[in-house]
Order: structure tokens, then sequence, then C-alpha cells
């Protein structure tokens, strides 16, 4: 099975965030950039499917500016994807969801592919758009929120479950299509030093700005608001929950306005 996975670089969780300096988009200057969570549950269904049915390929591609995308590339093969491709980008320029589709899209087109892996969103924008857009892009269908994503040779189809409002579905269904991770079999794996060191000498294969960018439809950002600061706990003293509960009360009331 070919199976390509999509990625994005995004800001770590633990990063100290601020405004860059024209109030529109984020100042990235000391920012560590990891793989967003949902996109390391594709990278490690997408291992998962390879290690379950022998002869299985994984090729990761990112669409993006150096030297971020660059790196969860390489986090990615030393995970055990076995190809990258990165779709570059100047540096300073990161592209919308939509746009990001349509640059990713001309990478999928160009290598071989059956099953095409993205994290159901980032975990910057919390968009969720790039897995539908791709599947459009590619012609072929999408599915969302997947769970449980299980090959079943005999039938050729894929078997999995969609996590929903109303409960969880279960779906079968064959080849090719865009898959959107919500959650892998198992939790993700972490990378052994030596496969670190050796991803830093593996090769990425490379598509020029010039054939990536959109010449039209891109969107950008306006303005860009950190939210305001934390004022801190207050601590309630009590003996009994009933106690607490009254105080609580009290304060939602008269200190946090809350209630009437």
């Amino acid at each position: 099975m070919e199976i390509v996975v999509c990625v994005k670089p995004v800001p770590d969780a633990e990063t100290r965030l601020r405004t860059a300096a024209d109030g529109s988009t984020l100042d990235i200057e000391a920012v560590k950039f990891v793989l967003t969570g949902y996109d390391e549950s594709a990278v490690e269904q997408a291992l998962l499917l390879k290690e379950a049915n022998p002869g299985s390929k994984v090729h990761v591609v990112s669409a993006g500016p150096p030297p971020r995308t660059e790196e969860v590339l390489r986090a990615s093969l030393a995970l055990g994807c076995d190809l990258a491709t990165w779709v570059e980008m100047p540096p300073g320029v990161a592209p919308d969801p939509v746009s990001a589709a349509r640059a990713l899209a001309r990478a999928v087109a160009a290598v071989p592919h059956e099953l095409v892996l993205c994290g159901k969103n980032a975990g910057d924008d919390e968009a969720g758009v790039v897995a539908g857009a791709l599947a459009e892009l590619l012609g072929v269908p999408d599915y969302s929120a997947v769970l449980d994503l299980r090959w079943d040779a005999a039938a050729s189809r894929l078997r999995f479950q969609r996590s929903t409002e109303a409960g969880v579905e279960k779906w079968e269904a064959p080849l090719p299509c865009v898959v959107a991770l919500q959650q892998a079999w198992n939790d993700p794996r972490t990378a052994k030093l030596p496969a670190i060191l050796k991803s830093r000498r593996l090769p990425i294969a490379k598509v020029p700005p010039e054939a990536a960018i959109p010449a039209t439809g891109t969107t950008r950002p306006t303005k860009f608001e950190l939210p305001p600061p934390r004022t801190g706990a207050k601590l309630i003293e009590f003996k009994t929950p009933e106690e607490a509960a009254q105080k609580l009360v009290k304060v939602l009331k008269e200190d946090a306005k809350v209630f009437p």
C-alpha cells in the first residue's frame, strides 16, 4: 500500500507566543515548531498500517517555509516514514488552509498514493479544511474524525469508525481516498536517538516555491491578538461541601458578576 501523510508544523504548546511588529501575524523568532497532535496520530496510523501490511511505504509531505517545515519532515522520518517531500514556501510565507491544500495536492499527485492521511485539524488555526479540500482537488472521497483505521486485505477495503455527536459510526471504503485522523490505534511512538541521527542524513525531495504557491485565492491575516493575561485563581476556604458551594456562588455573583 502506498500511503501519503500530510503534516503541518505548529508552535509547541509550551512556547510563549508574541505578536509580530506588524500586528497581524505571529512572531516566530524563538518559537519551536512541532508536529500537531492530530498529525502525530496520522503518522502513527500510517506506520501501523505499514507494519500490518508488508511491502507498504509511507511518504510524508508538508508545505511551508524553512526551517520549521524541514524539521517536522525529519521528525516524521525519524519515526519511521520512508520518504519525504517538502513543498517550499518563501521565508515568512505560511499558506492558508485552501492554498496549502492546493500546494499539497500538486505534490501528492506527483507521487504514488493510494491512501492519503491527515490530522483532522491543525493545532494552530483549528480550521479542519485541508483534508476535504485536498480530496476535492485529487478527485477522491474523504472521511473525517476517523478512529481505528484498518485495512481488510481480503475485501480490499478500509474499515474504520467515525466519532460524531450522535455516537460512533462504523464505515468501510475502497481506495483511493483521503482520511482525516482523530486517533490512531494507540498513542504516537517516540523516535529513538539512532533514528533521529539517521533522519538528519536522509534526502528530502523539494517542490520549488513557484510551482507551489497558487496565483489566486490566498487569504491573509489582518490582525493577531493574544488572549488577555490570566488574573490568577482565588482560593476558597471551607469546611463542608455545602459551605464551599455557598461561597462559590457568592464569588460568582458579587465578584465575577456571572449571576444577576
